[in-house]
């Protein structure tokens, strides 16, 4: 179903997209009057343009005709003043992880050279320690000295990480970013009708972007990414959905179904992953007459930890 929120005067709107009423003669005069204030609030409202298409598109949507609605709302898109408008915002953020992805190229090149330079530094003490054949207690003096900058190193990684976590995209500000927010959701409900998977994905994250907290664009997105079995980004979504609103039933029967998907997903691919393992064990097993069914991983219920059998034919035990 498509959003309606926000719009104004619904029934109106329709109204005078319908084509306006039959003027009697009796009543030209207030019919003109009605028409003037019509057009002077249309003037005055910046988005009567587009919340006409959206109603428009409302309606046909309601009637099961999705490529007209698809074409209202994209109408309503593109009537909506302001910027940036989607194609931006879509530029915007394309450029920015770009620019993150290069600072995150020349970190770890910095990071590489430190390591490096470090390295080097260490190798020289210890070639001056061989050389000028220091006592055991200046050793252990240098061995706890050089434990105390591994810890430095790791603090400084870590701060690192969290730099790197936190740079995500920051959209500017539109200023009718709700509205428009809601124009593109509509058009990815239409995108979901016409199997436009791909479509419905780019206009939900245009309007997550303008209203971050737009749960129904979240579900919508990941409707697409499952249909284009995409479960662990779909699950994603709706989680996120679910958290943004947790009393939506809706995004708590998807997120428990896309978290089943998900889980079977895995196990499959673990499935898949250690037979391709013991395909290649087998392969390089077999050289010496072996195979991994020679070997049994017994797990030692006191401790948890495993013991590696080895079955000569595959039967009896051998330790």
């Amino acid at each position: 179903t498509p959003d309606n929120a926000g719009s104004s005067g619904g029934d109106e709107v329709v109204y005078e997209l319908g084509g306006g009423a039959t003027v009697h003669q009796e009543t030209r005069q207030a019919d003109t009057t009605t028409d003037a204030t019509s057009t002077s609030n249309k003037d005055d409202d910046p988005l009567a343009k587009s919340e006409a298409s959206k109603a428009e598109g409302n309606a046909s949507f309601k009637a099961g005709d999705y490529l007209d609605a698809y074409d209202y709302y994209t109408d309503a898109i593109d009537a909506c003043p302001g910027e940036p408008n989607g194609s931006a915002l879509l530029k915007m953020r394309e450029e920015f992880e770009e620019a993150e992805r290069e600072k995150a190229a020349q970190r770890h090149q910095e990071e590489m050279d430190r390591r490096r330079e470090h390295d080097r530094k260490e190798a020289e003490k210890r070639r001056q320690r061989a050389r000028t054949r220091v006592g055991e207690e200046a050793a252990e003096e240098s061995s706890s000295a050089g434990s105390d900058d591994s810890s430095d190193d790791n603090d400084d990684d870590d701060e690192k990480e969290k730099e790197e976590a936190m740079a995500t995209f920051q959209p500017p500000e539109h200023p009718h970013g709700s509205k428009l927010a809601i124009y593109h959701a509509n058009r990815a409900a239409c995108s979901l009708h016409l199997n436009r998977s791909e479509e419905c994905v780019e206009d939900c994250t245009i309007a997550i972007m303008l209203n971050p907290k737009y749960a129904k664009a979240y579900l919508r997105r990941a409707s697409a990414h499952e249909a284009m079995e995409q479960t662990e980004d779909a699950l994603k979504d709706a989680k996120v959905a679910l958290e943004i609103d947790p009393r939506n039933a809706a995004a708590r029967r998807d997120a428990a179904r896309l978290q089943k998907l998900e889980d079977e997903r895995l196990e499959k691919l673990k499935e898949e992953t250690m037979g391709k393992l013991k395909d290649l064990g087998n392969s390089i097993l077999g050289n010496f007459g072996l195979s991994l069914d020679n070997f049994n991983a017994v797990q030692d219920p006191s401790t948890g930890s495993y013991s590696i059998n080895f079955n000569q034919n595959g039967g009896g035990k051998k330790s």
